[in-house]
């Protein structure tokens, strides 16, 4: 979207025109950063797709870790498939309209459009082949430990007999088989559906035949044989045994299964009277989108495949055979309750102690001091509880909260609801933009509704990413405001495995800054100033560029220059040279990108003092933090410290509202950047150095290693009474490079 369509962009409610949004200058010629630099030249950068599809090797490779416990790896290994599923539903997707459209713009790394998916192509087939060695391994594995998937085929008496009752009780029923041949057009596959094509042989005209059986997505595909073992079926291999029943008088001569992906990117029309309509209706063309993958096993014969890929309208090179499973995500089907010494161990996350201090009291503990919740250590409850109290709360005026994403009966969604059915003036800014969540944030939205509460969409051209709530509540003749400022979204269930950050604080400036920022969101008024916080599209992008050069000026005047930042990805080009600039300006730069990051690292004369590292491990890498030396190096009491809700990408920093919090109490400032960050940078045990080539290694520990996650599980947070940091050492850093 360029600036402007920005500046001329519709709003949908009420058709009012959007403010200008556009992003301030880029650096003057008069500033000394404007030089030209050969950061520009495409080889300064690694490729954004093959970055990713790096990222999910990342995950695939914790399957074969053998410091995590059998069944959370398969669990790896089933999150990476679903993570190539969604690539291919999206970027792939997205590559493959911009070549229909005639699109030849090169990408920042200076590829064509076919070239990115001629490397895809290569990558993903090796990703996919990997991924069938990796469950080879932890089946037999699994079977070592009792947990079976067996071969229908091989079960005898009792067992064959409730097989038999099972499949016409349980899965007959539900089974459509379809012939394919005219006059029957090709029936309509969902996406990931799996389905079986088969050729028939009619001996009362000794005709051929073409029969397609799809495996319905609400039936279980992995099923459990009945007894105290851990043993199970696989519903593809069931379903040969019965093709007798389903395709009576007829000879099955050929079959195979396959599973299709469908491009579930959605357009959206910028002049949509209705965005609620107009988002039901997406939601259902996405079922029916193009075909931008398609897996078959390795039995499917040669015939069938090219019946598939005329009937899919599909690219020979966008077909994958495989000798194994198809729809490995699946496999997390095999993860059982029962066996605890195959798992991760519980963990129950404290509550802030801050909170109990004050007797559950969340305004008078944030009214004693600023404080922040480290998630899933300290537990998401204290920001619904926030939110409860404050509906609850009769001197409390107002409430303000953004809604990115949420769960199933959401308790925050409640709070609203309660609150507003109290009186309270309630509104919530729901993104209906929340890929893959948009059919979820349209139910609430209407529950919201209902109960009275204003429900705002937000700019037609910008998803609303902050993660803000603010209260209003009246004290002593006069209103005072509490918020709320997140780096992960409000969902009590992601809370539990994503790392991130909740600042709770009553400073005035913070406060008002939040409700300008509110009013942006809701009426269009742009913010003249901001006196805390910056916000996109209007000043991230500028502020941060700022932020780097004043440590390039540090650097360049002869005191300590330091960057520590903390992301999941890392891609706009203009604040990649920003950093390389700084780099050789003499600043030093440690970054923690847990997945896609186009800058190349530890380049000499170019990025020579950048360190990047990615986290993966327990729990999901996802605050936002970024910490600035100001002349002092890192850490230091007087480095600036702020927590994001962005992360460095063009989508982030121009077309997304988007939120960059500074941390300035002492208490949670030292936490953030002695413990958090220094945590992060410490930790060889679940980290990935990444190379000037573009490749990651994994990081070997020293001695017994430290883990930033087993850190945080087993140690006190601060944010409990303010105690003393536990402080860690100072980072020494085995993968820098001189």
């Amino acid at each position: 979207m360029s600036d402007a369509d920005l500046a001329q962009g519709v709003a949908v409610n009420g058709g009012k025109s959007l403010p200008d949004v556009r992003h301030p200058k880029r650096r003057t010629e008069t500033d000394p950063a404007a030089k030209p630099t050969a950061a520009d030249a495409p080889s300064r950068l690694i490729n954004r797709e093959l970055s990713w599809l790096a990222f999910n090797e990342r995950v695939m490779e914790e399957a074969s870790n053998p410091r995590h416990p059998l069944l959370e790896r398969v669990r790896f290994l089933s999150i990476s498939a679903s993570n190539l599923d969604e690539f291919y539903m999206v970027r792939v997707a997205g590559l493959k309209a911009q070549r229909r459209a005639g699109i030849t713009a090169l990408t920042a790394d200076g590829l064509t459009i076919g070239q990115q998916l001629a490397l895809i192509q290569r990558r993903a087939v090796r990703l996919m082949d990997a991924q069938q060695q990796t469950w080879e391994r932890l089946r037999h594995e699994l079977a070592e430990q009792g947990i079976v998937l067996e071969d229908p085929s091989l079960l005898e008496g009792e067992e064959m007999a409730w097989l038999d009752e099972m499949f016409m009780t349980d899965i007959f029923p539900a089974l459509s088989p379809i012939a394919v041949d005219p006059p029957n057009r090709f029936p309509f596959v969902p996406n990931f559906g799996i389905s079986m094509l088969l050729t028939l042989f009619r001996r009362e005209d000794s005709k051929l035949l073409h029969g397609l059986l799809a495996m319905p997505p609400k039936l279980n595909r992995v099923i459990r044989i009945p007894g105290d073992a851990d043993r199970f079926l696989l519903l593809d291999h069931i379903l040969p045994l019965f093709l007798d029943r389903l395709f009576p008088a007829l000879v099955v001569r050929e079959m195979g299964f396959f599973r299709i992906i469908r491009d579930s990117d959605m357009e959206i029309e910028e002049e949509a009277e209705d965005l609620v309509r107009m988002f039901e209706s997406a939601i259902r063309e996405r079922k029916r989108g193009r075909v931008v993958r398609l897996t078959v096993d390795g039995t499917l014969p040669e015939p069938l495949l090219k019946i598939l890929i005329r009937q899919c309208q599909i690219e020979p090179e966008d077909v994958f055979r495989l000798k194994g499973i198809i729809g490995l995500v699946d496999i997390k089907r095999l993860i059982v309750d029962d066996r605890p010494d195959l798992a991760f161990p519980p963990y129950t996350a404290r509550f802030p102690e801050r909170i109990r201090d004050f007797n559950g009291d969340c305004f008078a503990a944030i009214r004693h001091k600023d404080f922040v919740v480290h998630h899933p250590y300290e537990s998401f409850d204290v920001v619904v509880r926030f939110l409860e109290q404050a509906a609850r709360d009769d001197e409390v005026v107002a409430i303000k909260q953004t809604l990115y994403r949420t769960s199933n009966d959401s308790p925050i969604v409640k709070a609203l609801i309660e609150a507003a059915e109290l009186g309270k003036s309630v509104t919530a800014l729901v993104e209906l933009k929340a890929r893959f969540d948009e059919a979820a944030n349209i139910r609430w939205a209407r529950d919201l509704e209902r109960a009275g509460v204003q429900v705002v969409y937000g700019f037609i051209d910008l998803k609303t990413h902050a993660k803000i709530s603010l209260v209003v509540r009246r004290e002593q003749g006069h209103l005072r405001s509490y918020a709320h400022f997140g780096t992960g979204n409000y969902h009590p269930i992601t809370a539990k495995v994503y790392t991130d950050l909740s600042f709770f604080t009553c400073d005035p400036l913070h406060c008002q800054d939040a409700a300008r920022t509110f009013n942006f969101m809701t009426g269009y008024a742009r913010p003249g100033k901001l006196d805390r916080l910056s916000i996109a599209p209007l000043y991230l992008r500028r502020d941060l560029l700022n932020l780097i050069d004043e440590e390039r000026r540090h650097a360049r005047a002869g005191r300590p220059g330091a960057i520590w930042a903390k992301m999941n990805s890392l891609v706009d080009p203009e604040i990649v040279n920003a950093l390389y600039e700084a780099s050789e300006d003499g600043v030093e730069i440690d970054l923690v990108v847990r997945g896609i990051c186009c800058l190349r690292p530890g380049v000499p004369g170019m990025s020579s003092r950048i360190r990047v590292k990615s986290i993966v491990g327990r729990f999901l890498e996802h605050a936002r933090i970024v910490c600035f030396g100001n002349g002092q190096g890192l850490p230091s009491r007087k480095a600036k410290v702020f927590i994001a809700s962005a992360d460095w990408m063009s989508r982030n920093l121009d077309r997304r509202i988007e939120t960059l919090v500074p941390v300035d109490n002492p208490t949670v400032h030292e936490q953030v950047q002695d413990q958090i960050m220094q945590a992060n940078l410490k930790d060889d045990l679940q980290s990935w150095v990444l190379e000037p080539s573009g490749e990651y290694r994994r990081l070997e520990p020293e001695g017994n290693g430290f883990g930033a996650h087993a850190y945080f599980m087993t140690n006190p947070s601060l944010s409990g009474r303010g105690s003393a940091v536990r402080q860690l050492k100072a980072p020494e850093l085995s993968y820098r490079r001189s």
